[in-house]
């Protein structure tokens, strides 16, 4: 598919930050439905993404973000990418609460 523009990743992440849509992002694996209402909220900003691109680009900014967070963890701070604090709004929280619970 054509390459994801700024814009239309700042759309998705947008969308992705809804509280809704993460709590049925983090109860399901079957997430085709979730990923064509992701898709219909963008063509609402006239962004044309079907489900499966929706669905693609998310895990790919997952796991990007994960890898980074996991190679900040380790004190390796050469690794970096663009949304890193706007997907770690939303995703910082649900490996925040594992870091807080060890400590204590």
């Amino acid at each position: 598919g054509k390459h994801w523009t700024v814009n239309e990743i700042r759309a998705l992440i947008h969308i992705w930050s809804d509280k809704n849509i993460q709590q049925q992002l983090e109860g399901t694996v079957r997430n085709k439905r979730i990923f064509e209402q992701v898709a219909a909220r963008l063509q609402k900003f006239g962004i044309d993404r079907d489900w499966k691109q929706c669905r693609t680009k998310y895990k790919n900014l997952k796991h990007e973000y994960k890898s980074v967070r996991s190679a900040q963890d380790s004190g390796s701070t050469s690794k970096s990418m663009k949304f890193f604090n706007e997907l770690d709004a939303i995703l910082g929280h649900s490996t925040m609460e594992h870091a807080s619970k060890s400590d204590n």
